[in-house]
């Protein structure tokens, strides 16, 4: 979405580009824990039954409908990125109170109170960064960068987008994927049109590294929560994190340099 606002991009199709990419990472994530898993000899729990997997389903139902009221609102043309925020906010109150029971009237109140000093952080630092950018953009700090980027590799396409992938993964184990977005948006964007590589695809590409970025150290905030609810330390998650991480990069060598896989999606829905 923010990649989406800076670049002019469409969103849904932002969206329908990050679909077979998440699922090659998804697939990737999976092998590497089943390897893991493995090596561990973990104890194997008994195999639920048909009665109780129905039961499963039929309970996490509704919250399996969240992605799919947002992404077939937004592809169907419903509603925009933005009211789909809204129906999602909705539908989450509704299930909540009414379906789950696990939300009480009186509850409201201190659920909204958290929301906005959530909401408040999140859009200080959105100010903060798109101001910044706006200053490297009217100062001409961006164009000198982009032509910095592009005399570097060369006119190659290839370098250029290796040099991406660095300076992203480097931007996103110190600063968050916000700022990034922001900051490195409007300065890769140029050079990538000029080299001919699809700016829909360094959307996604941006987004992959920059979350490869939120579970790698020091900044690595998902590592945080990750020892907030495991109670595991820092230490010793940062050690079993890089299987994953190296799947990851994996991926996302795959998804930079076989654009396709991005634009599939988009491309068919025309």
């Amino acid at each position: 979405v923010i990649y989406g606002s800076v670049t002019g991009i469409s969103i849904g199709k932002l969206f329908m580009a990050g679909i077979i990419p998440g699922l090659v990472m998804g697939l990737a994530l999976v092998l590497v824990t089943s390897l893991i898993t493995r090596k561990a000899k973990l104890e194997r729990l008994p195999k639920a039954s048909a009665a109780e997997r129905l039961r499963a389903f039929r309970d996490a139902s509704w919250g399996i409908l969240m992605p799919v009221i947002i992404l077939g609102g937004i592809y169907g043309g419903v509603f925009t990125p933005t009211e789909a925020a809204a129906v999602a906010a909705v539908y989450g109150l509704f299930v909540g109170v009414v379906i789950y029971r696990s939300i009480r009237m009186e509850q409201l109140y201190e659920i909204l109170v958290a929301s906005v000093s959530q909401t408040a952080v999140v859009m200080f630092i959105v100010a903060t960064a798109n101001l910044f950018a706006w200053v490297i953009t009217i100062e001409g700090i961006a164009s000198a960068a982009s032509d910095f980027l592009l005399e570097t590799a060369g006119g190659s396409s290839v370098v250029f987008l290796l040099l991406v992938n660095i300076i992203l993964l480097l931007a996103g184990c110190v600063i968050d994927g916000t700022s990034a977005l922001y900051i490195l948006s409007p300065i890769m964007m140029p050079v990538a049109v000029k080299l001919g590589y699809d700016p829909l695809v360094l959307g996604v590409v941006m987004v992959m590294n920059l979350a490869i970025g939120m579970v790698t150290p020091p900044v690595g905030i998902n590592l945080y929560v990750a020892c907030g609810i495991s109670g595991v330390k820092f230490k010793d998650i940062i050690g079993a994190v890089w299987p994953f991480v190296i799947a990851s990069l994996v991926t996302l060598l795959l998804v930079t340099y076989i654009p396709i896989l991005s634009q599939f999606l988009p491309g068919i829905m025309k």
